[in-house]
């Protein structure tokens, strides 16, 4: 492991602490206050003009919830990606504000963590398309497939969405509780790749919608932070390229057509039993796989509008039609990001890091992260799996 060099020029380390006490969502005039020094003193840190003292660092890298070796590593890649949402005119709302932060600082510990362990994240990136004049649906729907053959996926569902775009792709992917209202959260930084954070509490289905849509951002917008909300109808060509480009990436045409097609044979009427193994069969939402049918033709423009009108879709019908099958609509409990995860409990296990810093970088409590702890001993008692080094 490189050993970390506390060389940093005062312009560089002032910039660290800027971005840090920006991030963090505290004025100056705080941070100077809780480390007892005026204002103008640390204008004049952050500019590069002063140097920080060490109580000084210690003291703002407290506040600021980072750690001083973080600031201070030479070789440490500063994460910042909270100003660039602060810089969306959607981010002016408090639960958007601590999504943002969240992705941030579960960021920031990953890649601290790397540099705790001496290791390097893969990237395995397609090339990033730009949207051209003309029908975006089209475009996203082309874009989609390419990605999909890009993948070897073919023309079958996708069976776990977020396993394929964090190890396939290699995107930093995390999910926690959120605000209800926020779905989900992208950025790309080119330190540190894509990251996606998305809202641990909503259904398994919507989860996979969102993922989708802001995979969809990565290949046309990457360098553009996003925020998805339900609420926020297609506003712009930007999102509508998401939007189509996840409806096509989950669910693409010809697939559709053939499923439909086999489902459907000998029927005079679409049923919500069919609607239910389709979006089964494709790990959507029913009401995500009757749009789909009807952009393509196979029903009625209107037809969830009648179903909706007319009692809807209910988890209890899919359960009568699916048994244990059925996918678990309820949200996941805690958290989802395996391979943070794994860097936590490696630097755990080789004494890096204790089991409160654990629960800081992974933003989960001690019980959760001691329940982690203990999954993964007992996952080690049998020395026929041991990785030979």
């Amino acid at each position: 492991m490189t050993k970390p060099t506390y060389d940093l020029s005062p312009l560089e380390l002032g910039e660290r602490l800027k971005v840090a006490r920006e991030t963090a969502n505290i004025t100056q005039d705080a941070a100077a206050k809780a480390a007892g020094i005026a204002r103008t003193t640390l204008v004049s840190i952050e500019k590069g003009q002063r140097t920080a003292r060490l109580e000084e660092i210690q003291t703002l890298s407290c506040l600021y919830g980072i750690s001083a070796n973080s600031l201070l590593r030479r070789e440490a890649v500063h994460v910042d990606l909270v100003p660039r949402f602060r810089s969306l005119p959607e981010t002016g709302d408090a639960g958007i504000g601590q999504a943002a932060r969240m992705l941030n600082d579960l960021v920031r510990a990953e890649v601290e963590l790397e540099n705790i362990l001496g290791i390097q994240k893969p990237y395995n990136y397609p090339a990033e398309k730009t949207i051209l004049p003309g029908d975006v649906r089209k475009q996203a729907e082309h874009d989609a497939q390419s990605l999909r053959n890009w993948l070897g996926l073919g023309e079958g569902p996708v069976q776990n969405l977020f396993s394929l775009m964090e190890l396939q792709l290699g995107m930093r992917i995390y999910a926690r509780k959120l605000d209800p209202k926020v779905s989900g959260l992208f950025a790309f930084d080119d330190a540190v790749g894509a990251c996606i954070l998305i809202n641990a509490s909503h259904r398994k289905d919507r989860r996979t919608l969102t993922g989708a849509h802001e995979l969809g951002h990565f290949i046309a917008t990457r360098r553009r932070p996003e925020i998805y909300q339900d609420e926020k109808y297609e506003n712009s060509r930007e999102e509508r390229y998401a939007n189509a480009f996840a409806s096509a990436f989950l669910t693409p045409a010809r697939a559709v057509m053939e499923k439909f097609k086999e489902l459907t044979i000998g029927s005079t009427h679409l049923t919500r039993r069919h609607i239910i193994l389709l979006a089964n069969f494709f790990g959507v939402s029913r009401q995500a796989m009757v749009l789909r049918l009807e952009e393509l033709g196979l029903t009625k423009k209107g037809t969830w509008d009648w179903f909706m009108d007319n009692g809807g879709i209910t988890d209890e019908q899919v359960h009568q039609v699916l048994g244990s099958a059925a996918h678990d609509p309820t949200p996941i409990d805690g958290a989802q990001s395996s391979r943070l995860f794994l860097l936590a409990i490696e630097a755990w296990k080789k004494d890096l890091i204790s089991e409160g810093q654990m629960s800081e970088m992974l933003k989960l409590d001690r019980e959760k992260v001691r329940q982690l702890l203990d999954e993964a001993e007992e996952d080690e008692v049998d020395d026929l799996f041991k990785l030979p080094h």
